[in-house]
């Protein structure tokens, strides 16, 4: 047995097959911080100004962030164990379906989704992401992606807490040829092909690959994609230029230069679908009436992507003095969002400050089998305890459909 393999084994059999995590901090050079992270506000431009300002928090990651100049390690999760750590991709490459269950170690041989905390000062470009195979042409995997904004993360929305989603409807596809043909003449006008939506708190969206989007200044919880690709379609945003190698990065070298066909990989229908809002917007559904019993558990990110599930994520609130068991069917990664309190044997305490490289005790990860088994979750503190969770491909079967909420 290898020593992470032994020192993942022992981290579960101690913590009752549940690893204790520590943060991931991933800077953008390209974006500013929104500095709701809860890190010390002398700490966002930490790895250096060079690198650009901390911008998110990465959960139960496997994936490397694709920055320039980055460590090798950059976006991937710690496991914190006896004064010693491991990367979460390294324990479950070492222990596989003990880890992340037999279906999904079976289909993708790793845990293929994460999630982060996505916090600037105002929006970004109006991008997309790639779909399989695209990014497959550059070696790469495709990122469909889902949002939720944390009412606890966003007491304040800073500049533009709206988000440009999809084209309108009589769009062409040339009109968007012209805008990037205008990439270097200051704005090249892509948002006035586009709708803003304003952005509410304990609400989210479900963004399926090759849709254009530009995210507000929310705080935004986003399961994901094991991926890092994208293509940005934007040329300026708040007076600041966006690099064309920002659109280009994430595409064959040999078509960075042609326009028609960087506007060919969007997915024209759903871009310019009339009913964007009802087939792609989410707000919470409770999972049965269990207020009464001292918690309320929700499901926040559900719904297909060209019919597959791909990922899903709850929101559970555990009242002051309350202690309930809550049986899942999936792994799934936690982060604790308000409270203080106790997972398994684990104990849970949301942070108001965070020094860079510090550990908290705000993030776990639980296995298949103990999710299955069901974890016990006791609130210690005098306020709600809030956590939200989020499952890999296929793990939630009774998840709900988009639009479910209305019934």
């Amino acid at each position: 047995m290898s020593n992470v393999a032994k020192l993942a084994a022992d981290a579960l059999t101690e913590g009752g097959g549940i690893f204790r995590l520590s943060p991931t901090w991933v800077p953008r050079s390209f974006l500013q911080p929104g500095r709701r992270l809860k890190l010390h506000p002398n700490d966002y431009y930490a790895l250096g100004t060079h690198r650009g300002g901390i911008d998110e928090r990465w959960f139960g990651s496997t994936t490397v962030a694709a920055n320039e100049g980055a460590p090798d390690d950059e976006g991937l999760s710690y496991c914190v164990f006896g004064g010693e750590k491991f990367t979460l991709r390294d324990a479950i490459s070492e222990l596989g379906a003990e880890i992340i269950g037999d279906s999904i170690w079976g289909k993708y041989n790793r845990w293929p989704v994460y999630s982060k905390f996505f916090d600037n000062m105002g929006p970004i470009p109006h991008h997309m992401h790639q779909n399989a195979e695209q990014a497959a042409k550059v070696g790469q995997e495709g990122k469909p992606e889902s949002y939720y904004f944390p009412p606890q993360m966003n007491a304040i929305g800073n500049n533009f807490p709206y988000t440009f989603m999809g084209l309108e409807p009589g769009t062409t596809k040339q009109d968007v040829i012209d805008c990037l043909d205008r990439w270097n003449d200051g704005d090249n006008g892509i948002l006035d092909l586009s709708k803003a939506y304003r952005l509410k708190p304990g609400t989210g969206w479900l963004i399926p690959p090759c849709v254009l989007h530009a995210p507000g200044s929310l705080v935004t919880y986003e399961p994901q994609w094991g991926s890092d690709v994208f293509g940005m379609y934007q040329s300026m945003v708040e007076g600041r230029a966006v690099p064309r190698s920002l659109l280009t990065k994430d595409f064959p070298e040999d078509k960075h230069d042609d326009n028609e066909y960087l506007v060919d990989a969007l997915d024209w229908e759903a871009n310019v679908d009339p009913n964007f809002k009802d087939n792609n917007y989410l707000e919470p559904i409770a999972i049965g009436d269990t207020a009464a019993d001292g918690y309320v558990d929700r499901w926040i990110v559900y719904g297909k992507v060209k019919g597959e599930q791909l990922f899903t994520a709850k929101e559970l609130t555990v009242d002051p003095g309350a202690k309930v068991t809550i049986k899942d069917t999936g792994a799934y990664s936690w982060i604790t969002v308000q409270g203080e309190g106790t997972i398994g044997n684990l104990r849970l305490q949301t942070p108001a400050m965070i020094r860079f490289g510090e550990m908290t005790e705000d993030e776990v990860f639980v296995t298949e089998k103990t999710a299955q088994a069901g974890v016990t979750i006791e609130n210690t503190g005098s306020e709600p305890l809030v956590s939200l969770r989020y499952f890999g491909p296929d793990a939630c079967p009774s998840a709900p459909n988009i639009g479910d909420y209305r019934k």
